[in-house]
């Protein structure tokens, strides 16, 4: 003996799926996130402070005059760096080409052989 009338095989849910079976479990919301969660061991936000916008001499040798000041906002407003989720990143100088003005750099990291650069063109670093 089965059951009374209206109610057909489906009644109302469709075919097949989730949502037709009979117990309906339903996966929850909030299992998503969990999954997407780093699991690892010793998880952390990496900051952004660890960026560095890499720059090269033969770049300032074109973009800027002798006895200019070079700093991060310099760069940035001349459209040589961009902001790193909205943040001026730290900057450093590699020696790719060669500089021949003497240019007044503030704020910059710069590598072993453009410090070198920079010096004999008469620069100077603060």
């Amino acid at each position: 003996m089965g059951r009374g009338g209206k109610r057909g095989v489906y009644c109302g849910r469709g075919r097949k799926g989730q949502k037709a079976r009979e117990s309906r479990n339903l996966v929850p919301m909030i299992r998503s996130l969990i999954k997407r969660y780093p699991k690892l061991r010793g998880y952390r936000f990496k900051s952004i402070k660890g960026k560095i916008a890499v720059v090269n001499l033969e770049l300032l040798d074109k973009k800027f005059k002798a006895g200019d000041v070079v700093n991060p906002e310099i760069l940035l407003e001349q459209g040589l760096i961009r902001r790193i989720k909205g943040i001026t990143p730290r900057v450093k100088i590699l020696a790719k080409g060669k500089l021949s003005k003497s240019l007044v750099l503030e704020k910059i990291q710069l590598s072993g052989k453009a410090k070198e650069a920079v010096e004999k063109a008469g620069g100077t670093i603060k």
